[in-house]
């Protein structure tokens, strides 16, 4: 498989990891949108998020867990965003599912 995150999950490219447990990574983002602006992704390969199934429930509520907790821990009490793309017309450019968390700055509606 051709998959960029899961070579990050399986150490073959590097990144800066700000956590890992048996089923996420997350790592800060290589073009920063925000000055707090890391990905949790799980460590099974999941295309898009029209590809989770009922088996994968408790895996989706870990990852906004651990997007919750880690935000926290990177000082954004007042808060942040998270966001996951799904497919090109939402943006999707790395076919893994991923959440972005962004923090620390005004956020703007619509996101754009």
């Amino acid at each position: 498989m051709d998959c960029l995150f899961c070579k990050i999950v399986a150490g073959d490219i590097p990144a800066r990891k700000l956590y890992e447990d048996e089923h996420v990574v997350a790592f800060h983002d290589i073009s920063p949108a925000a000055p707090v602006h890391f990905l949790v992704i799980p460590k099974k390969h999941i295309n898009t998020l029209n590809d989770l199934t009922e088996d994968d429930k408790a895996l989706a509520g870990h990852i906004l867990f651990t997007a919750q907790r880690l935000a926290l821990e990177q000082g954004c009490e007042a808060g942040f965003r998270v966001a996951m793309n799904c497919n090109p017309q939402g943006g999707q450019t790395v076919y893994h599912i991923h959440m972005h968390v962004l923090g620390q700055r005004q956020m703007q509606w619509p996101p754009g």
